[in-house]
Parts: C-alpha cells; structure tokens; sequence
C-alpha cells in the first residue's frame, strides 16, 4: 500500500499537472474511440502498450480476455460493451490475449484449478478455444501449444463478439470493426490477425484500412 500512496502523491503533484486541461476537459465527458478488452494479468497495461492519453481507451479486462457469448450469462462483460457500442459509440474493439497467459494456461492444464471453482466456471466460456486446440494441435506442446491456445481464443471471443446484439447492429450498418491482437510480454511486439492472410502478422504489417468492407468490419464472406 506505501507504494502506491507514494505513487499517487507522485501522479498528483507532477503528471497530473502536465495534462490538468485534459482532465478538465475529461470532467465534463468521455468519448473514446476504441474499447480495449484484455486480460486482468499485472503485466498489461493497455494505455503504456498503446501510449495512449486518459479518455482514449475504454477498457474491459477479466481473467483470458474472454467475451461470453449471447445468452451465456448475463454480467459486467455485456454491460459494458454495449455501453462502449451504444452510449460511447466506439469505432473499433480490440481483443488483446497476451504470452504467458494464466487463464490459458488453466485452459490446458484444467487439474491447476483445483480449490479455484470460480475460475473452473468462467474457463467454461473459452470452451470452444479448448475444443479448437484439442482437436486440431495435437502435434503441438509446451510454449508452442501455449501460444496457439492464446492465438485461437483472441479468434473465438472476436466470434462471440459478433453474437452480441450491439456489436451485430453496429458491424451490419460497417461503423464498427473489430480486430485481434496477441502482445508478447518478454519482447513487446504485438501481433494482429490479418482475415486475408488466414493468420497472425507484426502490427506493422497489418493494414485494415486496406481490407475490404466485409473483412474490415468483422463481418463473414
């Protein structure tokens, strides 16, 4: 707690004084573009990742970065991405699963769990990304199949996503676009999906302006 104590005295009476006009200007209103979800791991920190100001990002964050599906369950998740979608009318969503992931990891190794009935339950909605893995890595393990599961689940809360009535309004009237991305903790690239590539490319290499308007809005061919 000495610590962050001392690190709010430092943000009040150094940081804050550089952007005092922003946050006035924040005091009055919000209007982010772009809805950031990912996972609730102490390593992540979506503003210092993307170096983006207060008032940019409205952030989502659970334990895998996991969106439950439409019907799945009635909580937080849905509450505030429809509050993004609709209220704030965010222009872009962001799924960002990260290396070295725990919630993954559990994923895989279900008996790691055991004491832990809470997070056995909401793993439950990654069941596709389990069944996905299972059933098509086999010929993979360790980091490599880590690294997959991390990858497939980004590509099925992008689907589940897509379930939601918001986001399905939005995407069909192609004001809204979502993306999936995969930071790596120990080297700091990030990886997006690229639809057309069928795969993950550096984020230098990823261009959504350049894809067409049934890929650049999520929508399927």
């Amino acid at each position: 707690m000495q610590k962050l104590k001392e690190g709010i005295h430092r943000f009040q009476t150094s940081h804050f004084r550089s952007l005092e006009g922003l946050f006035e200007q924040l005091s009055r209103g919000q209007s982010p573009e772009t809805l950031f979800i990912t996972c609730s791991d102490s390593r992540i920190d979506p503003a210092l990742l993307t170096q983006s100001q207060p008032g940019d990002l409205f952030i989502l964050r659970n334990a895998g970065n996991i969106v439950p599906a439409q019907g799945s369950t009635v909580g937080g998740e849905a509450a505030t991405i429809e509050f993004a979608v609709v209220a704030l009318g965010v222009k872009d969503i962001i799924v960002c699963g990260h290396s070295h992931c725990g919630a993954m990891t559990a994923l895989l190794e279900p008996d790691d769990l055991e004491g832990m009935p809470a997070t056995a339950e909401w793993l439950r909605h990654a069941e596709a990304t389990r069944r996905i893995v299972r059933e098509n890595y086999q010929h993979l393990e360790g980091e490599k199949l880590l690294t997959a599961t991390i990858e497939e689940n980004v590509l099925v809360q992008l689907e589940n996503l897509r379930t939601l009535p918001p986001v399905a309004s939005r995407l069909a009237r192609g004001d809204l676009s979502l993306h999936g991305w995969v930071y790596k903790i120990e080297t700091a690239e990030v990886f997006a999906f690229d639809p057309v590539a069928g795969q993950f490319v550096p984020l230098a290499e990823y261009h959504p302006e350049n894809l067409p308007p049934e890929r650049r809005h999520g929508r399927t061919i």
